[in-house]
């Protein structure tokens, strides 16, 4: 046979792909045909939510900033209107707007089986983004056999973001962590008119007894310390299953509050610019772009 041209072997060669091609077969024979169902995307995350529910405790109703043994809500470091703090609310949406479109559920006292109740009361306004920050008192209790244990704190927790999921599936959460309630002992112990404070019973598991530094007084704040960085797993575990949660990433958790982040009444809440504090955090983790470290 007389031996193929250097065209007609380039023709067969295109004829040969084009009949690959068709039979949608690869070299080794798998199937080449795209897939027809891919998975949904992960909704984007919106860093500009034109409203704003708060849910909590004593932090995010400012108790202690400005008087003693009392709330203070405009310097809520989430829905407060006081310039000095600037609050997430305000920064988010512009001082006149966060007076229409913000709100504060927050209870002073308020622990994880309270969360389902304010979140019920939250989604009446149907906010675009739902503030969390509780837990503290779940630990700062009358001893720590008295603490929540952290299973009945995960159900209560999951329980109040299913109910919130129920009513409003596009609602964006944002979790903040728990406080290091050992640092807070630590700098506040060195006032002596906080320590009168403490008697009245400002978190006792970890207050009481404030100079005692004994084995049994570094047990049971060491066992303090443990349930609460407990409760902050949970918070990432259970957020991270929602994919419109963001947990802070422990941001809360680490910062190191000083002196002047602490309220001059009790030395343990945060004070005006502890909750400014907290505002810069907690916008910080709602404008980042993509996924937080941590979370």
């Amino acid at each position: 046979m007389r031996k193929p041209s250097h065209r007609s072997r380039a023709a067969l060669a295109v004829t040969a792909a084009a009949v690959l091609g068709v039979a949608g077969c690869d070299a080794v024979g798998g199937d080449a045909t795209a897939p027809t169902h891919r998975p949904s995307p992960t909704p984007s995350w919106d860093v500009s939510p034109s409203s704003v529910a708060a849910v909590g405790d004593s932090i995010t109703r400012g108790f202690d900033a400005c008087a003693v043994l009392s709330d203070c809500p405009e310097v809520s470091w989430a829905t407060g209107t006081d310039t000095k703090v600037d609050s997430l609310a305000v920064r988010l949406l512009g001082r006149a707007e966060a007076a229409e479109r913000s709100w504060n559920y927050a209870v002073t006292g308020a622990r994880m089986t309270d969360l389902p109740g304010q979140i019920a009361q939250a989604v009446v306004k149907r906010p675009q983004l739902v503030t969390v920050m509780v837990g503290a008192n779940d630990a700062c209790r009358s001893s720590t056999s008295a603490m929540t244990p952290v299973a009945e704190f995960r159900a209560d927790f999951q329980d109040a973001l299913t109910s919130l999921r129920r009513r409003l599936p596009k609602t964006q959460v944002y979790v903040a962590s728990v406080p290091n309630l050992k640092r807070l002992w630590s700098e506040g112990r060195t006032n002596a008119l906080g320590k009168q404070i403490w008697k009245l019973g400002i978190c006792p598991s970890m207050l009481g007894d404030a100079d005692a530094l004994d084995s049994a007084a570094t047990l049971r704040r060491d066992t303090v310390q443990k349930r609460v960085e407990d409760y902050n797993k949970v918070l990432k575990e259970v957020c991270a299953k929602d994919r419109r949660c963001r947990f802070d990433g422990n941001a809360v958790y680490d910062y190191r509050f000083g002196t002047g982040q602490l309220s001059h009444w009790d030395w343990f809440h945060p004070s005006v610019n502890g909750q400014a504090q907290l505002a810069e955090i907690a916008y910080r983790a709602v404008t980042a772009k993509g996924r937080l470290t941590g979370t």
